[in-house]
């Protein structure tokens, strides 16, 4: 071969070597598949991590689930208890009611002489927690209904600054509701409905008096102030009752 010939051949040879070698940047791109494989493990990872989150909180949200379910349960069992005693309450106050109106019925024939016997039994010398035990002892033991009328108010009398005036109003009334004298029991009643708003027995004293204003065919005032009671004192087994009777007005 000549030479000419030789190095044409020779540069020929050089440029496809060239040409060849063109494509080196693949070599680079096979870095890439490992960059890719990593990403897709670390996406991998942050996809777990984001289940056992999820399971987690699951698991912490049936656990809240089950604390209010026996939350509701105790509150449920604890309002049924609450009713049954609210409900005891009423009864034990409605035989009450019923024993003392038939007690008084029976001694009704005797009231005379018992008032004679109270008037001499008053007695001034008693202190003022003794005078009140008295009178009230008259009527929870004794069943001596038409003296403890005097009795109160001889009470009322002699201690008026006493911390039982509105106790001892509240009885007379009670007794003079019994006697059907409905006049008298109403003033009475409402001595302790409006001068003492902190007595234990305002209560019973407005269920007393709508009771009362109900009977004498003023139904207006009876419904006025068996609204008031169960809007004041709604949690009262007075307010029970006050329910009970609205809804047969």
């Amino acid at each position: 071969m000549k030479p000419n010939n030789i190095l044409a051949a020779l540069l020929l040879l050089s440029g496809s070597t060239q040409v060849w070698a063109a494509p080196a940047p693949v070599s680079e791109a096979a870095n890439n598949p490992g960059s890719l494989e990593q990403r897709i493990a670390q996406l991998e990872r942050m996809m777990q991590t984001r289940n056992m989150l999820q399971i987690e909180l699951q698991q912490q949200l049936n656990l809240l689930q089950d604390e209010v379910s026996q939350v509701r349960g105790v509150t449920e069992e604890q309002s049924y208890k609450l009713e049954k005693v609210l409900q005891r309450q009423r009864e034990l106050y409605q035989e009450i009611e019923n024993r003392v109106s038939k007690v008084y019925e029976q001694s009704n024939s005797t009231s005379v002489a018992t008032t004679v016997d109270s008037s001499q039994a008053i007695s001034n010398d008693l202190n003022e927690n003794e005078a009140y035990d008295r009178a009230v002892a008259l009527i929870m033991q004794d069943k001596r209904y038409d003296a403890a009328i005097p009795e109160f108010q001889n009470f009322l009398a002699t201690f008026p600054q006493s911390v039982y005036i509105p106790n001892a109003h509240y009885w007379l009334g009670q007794l003079q509701s019994i006697k059907n004298d409905d006049a008298n029991a109403v003033i009475h009643f409402k001595t302790v409905v409006e001068q003492f708003p902190e007595s234990n027995k305002r209560p019973d004293a407005m269920l007393k008096l709508g009771a009362l204003y109900q009977k004498q065919g003023n139904l207006d005032l009876a419904k006025q102030i068996l609204n008031t009671l169960i809007s004041e004192y709604p949690s009262t087994t007075a307010a029970k009752l006050a329910t009970e009777r609205l809804a047969k007005i």
